[in-house]
């Protein structure tokens, strides 16, 4: 066989690597649009995790409630979410990013009125980025209003355990309205969207709230407290004589199920709040971020683990449940500073907190059906404060001076809110259907048909 048949083949076998070369270069994206691609994808894939925690939430509620509720916390859930995907698209996102809508950012009346012209639906970039000079630096709008979509429905979510199994769907839903369209995307701008609790100009020590403990957690706390004094507890739960009756709920292997989704959600809630993944010292500090959250978490369950054994010779599931969504709820607002055996601690303080707060608020006959004001509001405000002992930039009288204006803000909103509702139509369901159970008087099915009682 002569060789000069192989010298074609021979040529283009020279040849395959640099057409692998070359087009390996020409399919890589300029170097202005890789952080662009890997933020953005961050944005979705944290996105879809928190997204995860509306279901870690409900299967929570589902199964701290007693059987004849079930189905009606399951819808409230449903609306919930619904309702805060549209008002934050019809208002909320525009209002927590007003851009130049904001004026004057030392005064807090100014700051509340000043971005009225920011109302307005959100609108998303072209297809495929087509006749547009978007800036290529950060991420897409989609996904940064997806991923800001979920802080602003968790907030609605918080509300919903705490007055559950004796308020009425509808009432509660037009509060979830007002709450998501107007309440949380306001405060939120006040820190987020370049308010006057965010850096000014000259670099002064501004509120640190990384992830939310209190633009997100207390913020759905103060509501729920609102909600829960104005609402009354449910019958049969105090004694005139100031006694406490248990009041267990129906499924703990699904209460437990809930927990371990959200503690999976909070890895997305937190992780993605580092906001950019476009170098390898933002990856190593969304690791960091994860690591340090999912040992807060455990820190608080095995804080309330212990404790409870101590004070009432059994540990208590629901409140090992609770400890480790304080833990959670804690790290939120500093995640990145603290080491590992710190952010165990701040997690385990949470767990603490919850032991002690649930029965505190039996104390007042305030009745929180699955110790949401515990985790979300005063596990946030603890959170809050421990942000002064890790990270140096942080004040502690800033960090209170935020907390009492974000609180005193959704407190009395969401109270009036509450007094109008109340007065125009009604919160509360008769003791009838209390009595009977809200599926039945509320929607007229059960979740558990073949278990009823008849």
């Amino acid at each position: 066989m002569k060789l000069t048949k192989f010298i074609p083949l021979a040529a283009g076998l020279a040849l395959l690597p640099a057409l692998g070369f070359a087009q390996e270069v020409d399919m890589t994206p300029p170097n202005e649009e890789i952080g662009y691609i890997f933020t953005t994808f961050m944005f979705l894939v944290t996105g879809f995790l928190v997204f995860w925690m509306a279901a870690g939430f409900t299967m929570l509620e589902a199964g701290l409630v007693r059987q004849k509720n079930t189905a009606t916390q399951l819808m409230k859930n449903m609306g919930l979410f619904s309702i805060a995907a549209i008002m934050y698209y019809l208002i909320g996102y525009n209002l927590m990013y007003p851009g130049d809508g904001w004026t004057i950012s030392s005064t807090v009346g100014e700051d509340v009125f000043g971005y009225l012209g920011a109302f307005g639906w959100t609108s998303l970039e072209p297809v495929g980025l087509a006749d547009t000079e978007t800036d290529l630096t950060y991420a897409s709008v989609g996904s940064d209003f997806f991923f800001q979509l979920m802080f602003c429905a968790t907030t609605a979510s918080i509300v919903s355990g705490t007055l559950a199994e004796r308020i009425k769907l509808w009432p509660f839903l037009l509060f979830v309205v007002v709450l998501t369209g107007l309440i949380y995307p306001i405060q939120a701008s006040w820190k987020w969207g370049g308010g006057f609790l965010a850096p000014d100009v000259e670099g002064v020590t501004d509120f640190l709230d990384f992830a939310g403990s209190t633009v997100v957690h207390s913020v759905g706390g103060w509501a729920a407290l609102a909600g829960a004094l104005i609402l009354g507890p449910r019958i049969g739960k105090y004694g005139k004589d100031g006694s406490v009756h248990p009041i267990p709920g129906s499924n703990l292997p699904l209460a437990t199920l809930g927990t371990f989704i959200l503690w999976l959600g909070w890895f997305g809630f937190n992780g993605g709040s580092q906001l950019y993944m476009d170098t390898a010292g933002n990856v190593a500090d969304i690791s960091r971020i994860m690591a340090n959250t999912n040992t807060a978490a455990a820190g608080g369950a095995l804080a309330a683990l212990i404790l409870t054994k101590v004070l009432y010779s059994k540990p208590d599931l629901t409140m090992v449940l609770n400890g480790a969504l304080a833990g959670l709820v804690a790290i939120t607002a500093e995640p990145l500073t603290p080491s590992l055996g710190m952010a165990t601690v701040i997690g385990a303080i949470g767990g603490v907190i919850v032991v002690f707060a649930v029965p505190f608020l039996d104390k007042l006959k305030i009745d929180d059906v699955v110790g949401a004001i515990p985790v979300h509001l005063f596990a946030g405000i603890w959170g809050t404060i421990a942000v002064v002992f890790t990270n140096p930039d942080a004040s502690l009288l800033v960090q209170l001076k935020s907390i009492v204006i974000v609180g005193v803000f959704v407190f009395v909103v969401s109270a009036i809110v509450w007094f109008i509702l109340k007065a125009t139509m009604g919160i509360r369901v008769s003791e009838e259907e209390e009595v009977n159970g809200l599926d039945i008087g509320e929607l007229g099915m059960e979740a558990y048909p073949e278990f009823a009682k008849g």
